[in-house]
């Protein structure tokens, strides 16, 4: 099983197609690649552990007053997005990303 891996793995890491999409999905190392991983990955879960209850409080009146069925939805994404506060597997991933986006100026630079 474990040597069955171990090929498997060394398939996919020649494939030139999944090394491909792998390099697709870094962030640059510049400084939009810096505000994307901070917009969209830190800066909406800082949002959610510091203002979550109220947002999801928010999204709700406006749910419930709201003419338009899809502005209705909208806000119930919202609500339901912030309803359990931040999620630390999302501000981990942008963590991460930063990381590697550092790692990755140094190596080069």
């Amino acid at each position: 099983m474990k040597e069955r891996l171990r090929r498997a793995a060394d398939r996919a890491a020649r494939n030139p197609v999944l090394r491909q999409s792998a390099r697709s999905l870094k962030p640059g190392t510049g400084i939009w690649g810096i505000l994307g991983v901070l917009l969209f990955f830190i800066a909406p879960e800082i949002a959610a552990f510091l203002w979550g209850p109220e947002i999801s409080f928010w999204a709700h009146t406006h749910y419930l007053t709201s003419p338009e069925r899809i502005a209705r939805l909208n806000y119930w994404l919202i609500e339901k997005l912030f309803e359990d506060g931040g999620s630390w597997i999302n501000l981990g991933i942008g963590v991460a990303l930063l990381g590697w986006i550092v790692w990755e100026r140094r190596r080069t630079h």
